[in-house]
């Protein structure tokens, strides 16, 4: 099977599988396995792969016509302009939430804490810490699983963060200027209609919010007071249709400069307030 016959077979299993962009993740698999870029791709497209990356790719498109998705069977993805190792025990970082990231950015200066809470992959606080320079961070998530894929992602981006294994605040010491977090918030009833590739693959526990979705904002909005600064200032994500239910959990917890951003389609993204 040559390279060119290699892509097509790619994209025609993975049509016929409903997967969507199908060409692109049938060429994203076959660079993974044959470790190549587009440039030999072009100079090379009628050589034949060898025996073992014929066998490794089959394999690889098979998990993706199961909808597995392509991040982790790639076992990576980008964000903020840097690599994160990614598995089925965090949510794979998606560009929504880079908004999240560049509205905390715009309020850190040297020397201030940021406690990111339900950290996942860690590429919130590590892509924070990343471009603050002088910032110091620390990172709680409730599963341990996903506390190892952030430890690893902070030492590959060369990040130093201070992580602990907590539910919310529990494990939490000390007070910080910047409180961050995506929490899970998809309502439990509409969980089960994601698309498979979410659903059915990345971790229930950092995508249920309970029955209306709002649960763990009620939980840090409730109890962040005794752990953010005078003037210290909390960030959420948030679904596209709840910023007006956190904005109002914030004011009424005496919150000030209570503000929404919304991200690049437009959609609400970000709750922001300060203490």
């Amino acid at each position: 099977m040559t390279y060119r016959e290699a892509v097509k077979r790619g994209e025609e299993i993975l049509t016929a599988a409903s997967v969507a962009d199908a060409k692109n993740d049938a060429w994203l698999l076959l660079e993974m396995v044959c470790k190549i870029d587009r440039s030999f791709y072009y100079l090379h497209m009628e050589e034949d792969l060898l025996e073992e990356q014929v066998s490794e790719y089959e394999i690889a498109l098979k998990k993706r016509a199961e909808h597995v998705p392509l991040q982790y069977i790639v076992g990576e993805t980008e964000f903020m302009g840097l690599k994160f190792k990614v598995n089925s025990s965090v949510l794979i970082p998606r560009q929504d939430t880079e908004t999240l990231v560049e509205e905390v950015l715009k309020e850190i200066k040297p020397g201030m804490q940021v406690l990111d809470l339900c950290t996942g992959s860690g590429c919130i606080i590590i892509s924070i810490l990343h471009n603050a320079p002088g910032a110091v961070g620390a990172a709680i998530d409730i599963s341990k699983q996903a506390l190892n894929v952030a430890k690893e992602n902070a030492r590959q981006n060369g990040v130093s963060v201070d992580f602990e294994q907590s539910d919310l605040f529990h494990n939490v010491v000390g007070t910080f200027d910047v409180i961050v977090s995506n929490p899970p918030y998809i309502p439990s009833a509409e969980v089960v209609k994601l698309m498979p590739e979410v659903g059915e693959f990345e971790p229930l526990e950092a995508l249920d919010g309970k029955e209306d979705g709002l649960y763990f904002y009620r939980e840090i909005i409730g109890s962040c007071r005794d752990y953010l600064k005078p003037e210290g200032r909390i960030f959420f994500e948030i679904g596209f249709d709840q910023a007006e239910a956190v904005s109002k959990m914030l004011w009424e917890n005496g919150f000030k400069e209570v503000r929404v951003i919304k991200d690049l389609a437009r959609n609400d993204r970000v709750v922001t307030g300060m203490l």
